[in-house]
């Protein structure tokens, strides 16, 4: 208790949380399985600037750009396959599986507007399949299991799993002039510029929108 003082920042996984200090470093505290124990990279974290979690992982961002992670490395709690690409980041985003879904993936933004993703590939971390579109990336929004990347011209591009919103392509040529994207456990929303909304993902969870956009045509 001694060491939650001055907390900047507090994330959480399912199962633990991770505080930012104001000197920069974290303290983690909870179920070890989840990212609580954050003791063999403990000497990593220092010059904290933002925490992001996946379901069962943590991703730290620290001043120099670079990325420590810990927790469940099927969940993205494991970043050395990518380390060395991981440099200027300027954003993370995890996947939040509430589903039946095993696994989880990070997407760090870097500094050219490039993607780097780590984790399970299904969920995520398979951004090779569409690397060359993710250009001038502003923005990555994530639901359980798929990731959406609002690109500097207003368009959208999305990967991971199909079912959680990693496949648009029935509302591709739609998704123009998106000012902003949110997402839940398996669906995705954008908002256009002319104040109309997209959605797509499992329609369980929102993900098909046409009985919405139905009852507006009628007013």
């Amino acid at each position: 208790q001694d060491q939650l003082k001055i907390v900047q920042q507090v994330q959480g996984t399912f199962g633990a949380f991770a505080a930012i200090l104001a000197d920069g470093s974290v303290v983690t505290w909870g179920d070890p399985d989840f990212g609580g124990d954050s003791s063999f990279v403990q000497d990593q974290l220092k010059g904290v600037k933002q925490v992001q979690a996946s379901y069962r992982a943590f991703a730290a961002i620290l001043t120099d750009g670079s990325v420590v992670t810990w927790g469940d490395r099927d969940y993205g709690g494991d970043s050395s396959e990518v380390q060395d690409q991981l440099k200027g980041v300027q954003q993370v985003q995890g996947t939040r599986v509430l589903s039946e879904l095993e696994g989880g993936a990070f997407a760090a933004i870097l500094a050219d507007g490039s993607v780097v993703t780590w984790g399970a590939e299904y969920l995520g971390a398979n951004s090779w399949e569409v690397q060359d579109q993710l250009k001038g990336v502003q923005q990555v929004q994530a639901t359980g299991g798929a990731f959406a990347a609002i690109l500097s011209d207003g368009s959208v591009v999305t990967w991971g799993y199909p079912n959680c919103g990693g496949d648009s392509s029935e509302v591709q040529d739609r998704l123009k002039g998106v000012q902003q994207v949110q997402a839940n456990d398996s669906a995705f929303a954008a908002i256009l510029a002319d104040g109309s909304v997209v959605t797509w993902g499992s329609p369980h969870f929102g993900g098909d929108s046409s009985a919405f956009l139905a009852h507006f045509a009628d007013v």
